[in-house]
């Protein structure tokens, strides 16, 4: 079997020689404790989402587009002291970052964010335009002859966008409006957040009408982020009102044309949001965070094969050493067995990871993958 034949044999619950092996990626921070503690570092690409060789990963490929704004904002420092930076980002919201643990721009705590582009629909308005799915900036040059006829003979799953390309509507509003004004804004304001949310569903799928012309697609993840530990940041009541017509439209559309399933990515625990996720056409869910209660063998007795999981791997156990890797990846054995499901770690690796750990993970998860542990 290829890589595309064993995605789609686990998508299908069919019988696979081995499942795929994917993984999201590991902190900066992680990199430069693994490098200290023995890792070349010029073995590895750092692209996880596309495959990495010396770890075994399985190829992906992702289609090149853009789904941002076009043109975004400049970014700009606008203060700075001894220990925060204050900064305009590409989104245009105004952010506050510790320096303490910054590496590779990522760091150890989440910024504090003190303003956003969009409070009304005066400030909308203007940027509206800056999501025009038709601009050519979205595209890669000269795709139509350089992609395509690849695309047709691959042997690995296609993907349409790279990671956090293709963002689902609470995303995309909470980007331009935050959390708290957000979650104001449903109530207070919600012609805005349905316009909000009608102009990334017509971006979604117009932006995807000419590769979905000339290509099929294994699967789309629209990623979302809408929960927090114990719950969701909106009610189902307000995802059905707001975000279900859209997402169902989007789905209707993309598995018309060639795409085969649709993932939603958020961290945290979504499960009352599950049920309509899944009447409007959502396949799989990723990437379960245990410490948020996502535990795959419950999720599946709870919501059967109509939902494949991807994720479930405790990233807190490959912190403890061989023990505890082999007794949770044992729990995933029925998993395995049953199909629907691929493993990976519930987000990217953080630094209290080892190196040793972490190769150690990767060594036994593919026996996992193999039906051999």
């Amino acid at each position: 079997m290829n890589y595309l034949d064993r995605f789609l044999a686990v998508m299908a619950y069919e019988p696979v020689d081995q499942g795929p092996n994917w993984e999201a990626g590991a902190w900066p921070q992680a990199r430069d404790r693994w490098e200290r503690e023995g890792l070349d570092p010029n073995l590895l690409h750092w692209d996880w989402f596309s495959g990495e060789d010396a770890l075994g990963m399985d190829p992906r490929e992702f289609i090149p587009f853009r789904g941002n704004m076009i043109p975004q904002f400049e970014e700009e420092v606008l203060a700075e002291d001894d220990r925060t930076v204050t900064f305009r980002d590409s989104v245009g919201r105004v952010r506050r970052a510790l320096k303490e643990g910054s590496l590779g721009g990522a760091r150890m705590s989440m910024d504090t964010y003190i303003g956003f582009p969009v409070e009304n629909s005066d400030d909308w308005e203007p940027l509206k335009s800056r999501f025009d799915p038709r601009r050519q900036q979205r595209y890669e040059p000269n795709w139509k002859c350089l992609r395509v006829d690849g695309w047709g003979n691959r042997q690995h799953p296609l993907i349409l966008g790279p990671n956090c390309s293709t963002l689902g509507f609470y995303w995309f509003a909470r980007d331009l409006m935050g959390t708290e004004n957000l979650s104001y804004a449903f109530f207070d304001q919600p012609a805005l957040v349905h316009d909000i949310m009608e102009t990334q569903a017509e971006l979604l799928i117009e932006s995807a009408r000419p590769y979905l012309e000339r290509t099929t697609v294994d699967y789309v993840c629209l990623n979302e982020d809408l929960s927090a530990k114990s719950g969701p940041l909106l009610s189902p009541r307000t995802y059905k009102e707001f975000v279900y017509p859209r997402l169902r439209r989007v789905i209707d559309f993309y598995k018309s044309n060639g795409v085969r399933y649709v993932c939603i990515d958020t961290d945290g625990n979504p499960e009352p949001l599950i049920p309509i996720m899944l009447d409007a056409g959502v396949d799989a869910l990723w990437p379960l965070e245990r410490a948020s209660d996502q535990d795959p063998i419950r999720l599946r007795r709870k919501y059967g094969r109509s939902l494949r999981l991807w994720g479930g791997v405790d990233k807190r156990e490959l912190a403890k050493g061989p023990q505890a890797i082999d007794e949770h990846l044992q729990s995933l054995v029925p998993l395995i067995e049953e199909g629907g499901f691929i493993p990976t770690v519930d987000h990217t690796v953080p630094p209290d990871v080892s190196w040793p750990n972490f190769q150690y993970y990767m060594e036994r998860k593919a026996l996992l993958l193999r039906g051999e542990l």
